[in-house]
């Protein structure tokens, strides 16, 4: 399913999308219909979806049967396109304008929680600082989200996804969460979970790796998926302290599982947390253990 809802509190009307992305509108009286989805396959079209059709004509009809109100075209069909039973809108398409509609539907979900997205060098690797991440964060007393192919929750609720995720589909997922309550989501950034330009319009805050690879540096992975930042984003790796402070840890005698701990303790300093609560939380875990 590739779809993003409206969020209680905001309303979109193709008007409201012909001012801002300088869409076409036929016929143009249909300015004021609502639309509360966004839905690039016919899986997910429902009643209220605006469809984003691309090329694909003669999938209007069905659309249009699964309750569509509107569908989305790329300008060069304006002139070629059959008559349909439904608004059509008529715009230049691409990751960017989908991902700056998905997100201002969603109501801006980031806005609500930290995002930490999580790269490496292989998928394994990848999962196992992502869970590691997951648990340290619950431990200091954050509900969390995980956004991987490897198994997605919105804390302890299993998310049924398909992968790897597309722009609605980052979109609605982030939704989901934000309306669960989740203060901390983390994104497992690699090909099998992300597809490429999906997190347009996604706010980063941090962004980690244990072991870089050249290809990880941040304006390549900012290219490759399209995420944003409010600040100047750094690469957040192990430091000595993150290693020392991992060394204190129920896991620190296991050098593998302390080097992901060491990046979890990295990238949670990264974000604002003091040290002290990091200590307080290392010492509640060596109790408990």
């Amino acid at each position: 399913m590739s779809a993003v809802s409206e969020a209680i509190s905001q309303r979109m009307t193709l008007g409201m999308l012909a001012e801002k992305y300088g869409f076409d509108i036929v016929p143009e009286f249909a300015s004021n219909v609502t639309i509360t989805a966004l839905s690039d396959s016919l899986d997910s079209v429902g009643p209220g979806s605006l469809f984003v059709c691309g090329s694909r004509i003669s999938e209007l009809a069905h659309a249009t049967q699964a309750g569509a109100y509107a569908a989305l075209l790329p300008r060069t069909f304006q002139h070629q396109c059959p008559q349909a039973d439904i608004p059509l809108v008529f715009g230049e398409l691409n990751d960017h304008v989908l991902g700056d509609m998905a997100v201002t539907l969603a109501g801006s979900p980031t806005n609500a929680m930290a995002v930490f997205a999580v790269t490496g060098g292989d998928e394994e690797e990848v999962n196992a600082n992502v869970t590691q991440l997951a648990d340290f964060l619950h431990m200091l007393g954050n509900p969390v989200a995980v956004i991987s192919a490897a198994g997605s929750t919105s804390m302890t609720r299993a998310l049924n996804l398909t992968y790897p995720l597309g722009v609605l589909d980052m979109q609605r997922t982030l939704a989901v969460c934000a309306e669960d309550g989740v203060a901390a989501v983390i994104i497992a950034l690699d090909a099998a979970t992300v597809g490429n330009h999906a997190l347009e319009s996604v706010n980063v805050d941090v962004l980690g790796v244990e072991h870089a690879m050249p290809d990880q540096d941040v304006s390549t992975l900012k290219t490759r998926y399209a995420f944003v930042s409010d600040r100047d984003l750094a690469l957040t790796t192990t430091t000595r302290e993150s290693d020392n402070l991992a060394e204190e840890s129920p896991v620190g005698y296991d050098r593998i599982r302390a080097g992901h701990m060491s990046l979890a303790i990295a990238m949670v300093l990264a974000a604002g947390v003091r040290k002290n609560n990091v200590r307080s939380a290392l010492r509640v875990a060596n109790n408990l253990s």
